[in-house]
């Protein structure tokens, strides 16, 4: 700020003799238009990529819906209730599952469970995708869903959709109601991978041919010219805290454990007890914050664990009125016009205990007496033990331990937490920093499902808006240009490149720009140690004549 008026004036004069000096050097600028793909591919299979698969279908758009399990409707389905209503997770998403699946667009989706993008090439409008998708040796079209191959199964292995707290089959359901209504098999598992000849789950099922031994993994091709990444999040693994690495089961869980032993399908048909030894707890500590805010581990807050803490400890103690609770919490959140009823209820319950601490130094088990002994310190400093039955950890959501190797595939970037960088992580936080591919859900930060679905619809809004069947994709003129003949293909600029826009010709002589990529942002061009580069609309030329009319 220039206070003096006649300064600010003649600053004001040579700002905009510099600017003319500039613009005398300006040259024309031409547009050109590719044509674009406008189907889609959806990376995830959970509340975001639903609704976004959704939401793109009734446009009228194709969709590929990709999901590396053999389920879908991600976490929540396997959620007996969700926080802060109540609501009864599967039922919450049937009828998104329902349009998804046979709904009346449902033909403009395409659903490959058991499934991973492995190669991605090309650009907005006009991206090539190799999938692999592995075996389910059961035809889920001819599957009738009526688990006669199941019971036979001399096989049994921890079942992880329950979070290894019970056995399933090597054929079976991940879990009660599971979508799609088939099987699959393990192959890993199954009797005839070690060489013997067993057809039990064959001989059981009433529909021949719905069983295929022969069955192999495939490796399918679709194009798009927009994809979007719902893959989820996962929990921060407390054994990595020296706190818990003396903790022991039974006793010890996690809340997705206990939201699982809490569900009707789940290990213990949603009785409130010890999956190992069938006791019912009669004190729980619930552990707030576990792994998060702390420098060393998970520095954020996640936001979503408080809810579901207090959500798990009010379902049981609904079921074991004699059970008392006790929740060690370090900060407390709940955002929202309805989350704080579900605390406010917690808080006076005479069965929940609610107390702030700072650390804890350690949980031990106690196998004779079967319970945990958790000491932890205060605020005021002083340190407190408590006995109990069952150790409930609120673990930070992380990124989920595939992401890495998914962003390296769509060349995407990472911020410093491990998830997806966004475009802009306030006003722009569906799209990702590669033009075509966007971002639903947990993949870019923690969410709870009503974020995590209107992610999923912002996403498809940008599809929609982005991709216009009949429309061509206009390249922006400003930009980066390469002088091939002064490049000496040094590779510095795709490094530098936040927009992956750059990379190497097929001889590696020298770099080429994809315009469609590129967003002029200029610094390749200050990068470059030859001058090859030139950014259209801010040359070398240009600037300089500004800076010479400037300095006059």
């Amino acid at each position: 700020v220039t206070p003096d008026a006649a300064a600010a004036a003649a600053k004001a004069l040579r700002l905009i003799e510099a600017g003319i000096a500039r613009v005398r050097r300006h040259e024309a600028l031409t547009t050109r238009e590719v044509d674009a793909n406008t189907d889609a591919l959806v990376i995830g299979a959970g509340p975001a990529g639903l609704k976004c698969a959704q939401t793109l279908a009734e446009a009228g758009r194709h969709v590929v819906v990709v999901e590396k399990t053999p389920v879908m409707g991600g976490l929540p389905v396997r959620y007996e209730e969700l926080f802060p209503n109540m609501e009864c997770g599967p039922c919450l998403l049937e009828p998104v599952l329902a349009e998804v699946m046979h709904g009346r667009y449902a033909e403009n989706i395409e659903l490959l469970t058991m499934a991973e993008v492995c190669e991605v090439t090309g650009y907005h409008g006009n991206f090539n995708i190799k999938i692999r998708q592995r075996a389910r040796f059961v035809d889920a079209d001819a599957c009738i869903g009526c688990a006669e191959c199941i019971p036979p199964c001399p096989v049994s292995i921890p079942n992880e959709f329950d979070c290894a707290l019970s056995q399933r089959r090597a054929i079976s359901f991940p879990f009660a109601g599971a979508l799609p209504n088939a099987p699959f098999i393990e192959e890993g598992a199954c009797l005839r991978a070690r060489g013997e000849d067993c057809s039990l789950c064959v001989q059981a099922c009433p529909v021949p041919g719905t069983i295929l031994f022969d069955d192999r993994e495939r490796l399918l091709q679709r194009k798009a010219g927009a994809i979007v990444v719902a893959t989820g999040a996962a929990l921060y693994d407390a054994a990595r805290l020296p706190e818990f690495r003396d903790a022991r089961r039974p006793g010890v869980y996690t809340y997705l454990e206990l939201e699982r032993i809490l569900a009707s399908n789940g290990p213990t048909n949603g009785e409130f007890r010890l999956p190992e030894d069938g006791r019912t707890p009669q004190s729980v500590a619930i552990v707030h914050c576990v792994g998060s805010l702390d420098a060393e581990h998970v520095p954020y807050c996640s936001g979503v664990c408080c809810g579901a803490a207090f959500k798990l400890s009010h379902l049981a103690a609904s079921r074991s009125p004699g059970t008392h609770f006790h929740h060690l919490y370090k900060e407390l959140v709940l955002p929202g016009k309805e989350e704080f009823a579900v605390y406010d209820k917690a808080r006076r319950n005479p069965q929940i205990h609610m107390e702030r601490y700072v650390s804890i130094a350690g949980v031990v088990a106690d196998p004779a007496a079967g319970s945990q002994r958790i000491r932890y310190f205060k605020p005021d400093g002083s340190a407190e033990c408590l006995t109990v039955d069952m150790v409930v950890l609120c673990t930070a959501v992380v990124p989920a331990g595939d992401l890495a190797d998914l962003a390296g595939t769509l060349d995407l970037a990472l911020d410093r937490f491990g998830f997806v960088e966004e475009y802009q992580g306030r006003t722009d936080s569906s799209r990702s920093k590669l033009q075509g591919v966007y971002l639903a859900g947990t993949c870019q930060a923690p969410a709870d499902i009503q974020r995590a679905s209107n992610q999923g619809m912002a996403a498809a809004g940008y599809v929609l808006a982005g991709l216009v069947p009949g429309r061509r994709l206009e390249v922006n003129p400003v930009g980066a240009r390469v002088d091939a003949a002064r490049c000496s293909g040094c590779r510095i600029c795709p490094a530098v490149c936040p927009y992956r826009a750059i990379a190497m010709a097929a001889d590696g002589a020298a770099a080429e720009v994809n315009e469609l990529l590129c967003h002029g942002c200029g610094t390749c061009v200050a990068a470059c140690p030859a001058g090859a580069m030139r950014g259209a609309h801010f040359t070398g030329e240009q600037i300089l004549a500004e800076l010479e009319a400037l300095l006059q």
